[in-house]
């Protein structure tokens, strides 16, 4: 794949490369065929040493889960990476994550990445809501899973340096959405959700350009900028209640009500 000399943007709109926030592994991102995304080893391994439930495959820029009848295959990261304890790989791919598992050791004693902190076990299931890691948003009437909480998002265009904006999408002077309970609904013959209502950043009451630049994910600087390309995929996912039901919140956010005064600077409705 090649981008066109003339496109404004540097960034393949697949396989685009990165690094996992828990492990700090070289992973490539892809589309799968309900535009979900997925993250993918970057190397492609032979079929023969990967269990048939672990092979996947990218066709066209999009990545299927299953094998092609080739001699390789991908994986998913989530099946390698070492900072997760559950499930355990299976026996084939055992020396392919303890190989990760040195790498992410390596990049932590180097400085080069730092793992986010666990959360304390001392911890109230209160406190934990305060601030979602990855809260559900909503904008142009449909609803995201953010990345990283609402505050973190960071812009992905590129600076005149060349490298990625440091900028947050909500800053101090621009407008910012409204924490708030949304039914919970499941489509019809699915399952029942563990809950009747979450908490959902609402960005809907803003203008719709402003809606525009948070589903680009540009801060107020480069919103307008037709010269700055995207250094980076957004990092919306669409959301859905049962493959991320561990993410749904059934109250709001303790910031949203017990603090109205500064929960309202930060788009906060209590």
């Amino acid at each position: 794949m090649q981008i066109t000399p003339g496109s404004a943007t540097r960034l393949l709109r697949c396989g685009q490369s990165g690094r996992c926030r828990d492990c700090g592994n070289p992973i490539e991102w892809y589309h799968r065929s309900d535009q979900h995304p997925v993250r993918l080893h970057p190397h492609e391994l032979p079929a023969a040493r990967v269990p048939e439930a672990c092979r996947w495959h990218v066709s066209s820029g999009i990545a299927h889960p299953a094998g092609d009848g080739s001699r390789w295959c991908r994986l998913p990261h989530s099946v390698l990476c070492p900072a997760r304890d559950t499930p355990p790989p299976p026996p084939e791919l055992a020396g392919l994550r303890r190989a990760l598992a040195v790498r992410s050791r390596r990049l932590i004693d180097a400085g080069i990445f730092t793992p986010p902190p666990a959360s304390p076990p001392s911890q109230t299931p209160e406190s934990v809501l305060c601030r979602p890691a990855r809260p559900i948003v909503q904008l142009l009437y449909v609803r995201y899973l953010a990345s990283r909480p609402v505050d973190e998002i960071q812009c992905v265009a590129q600076t005149r340096h060349r490298h990625r904006c440091t900028s947050p999408v909500l800053t101090t002077g621009t407008p910012g959405g409204v924490w708030t309970l949304m039914p919970a609904t499941a489509q019809s013959g699915q399952l029942a959700l563990p809950a009747d209502v979450m908490a959902v950043y609402d960005l809907g009451p803003l203008p719709y350009a402003e809606q525009l630049r948070w589903r680009a994910q540009r801060c107020a600087q480069h919103a307008t900028s037709s010269t700055a390309a995207d250094l980076a995929v957004a990092e919306w996912e669409p959301f859905d209640p049962l493959r991320h039901h561990e993410h749904i919140h059934s109250r709001l956010p303790a910031a949203a009500r017990r603090r109205p005064g500064p929960a309202a600077r930060h788009g906060v409705r209590p």
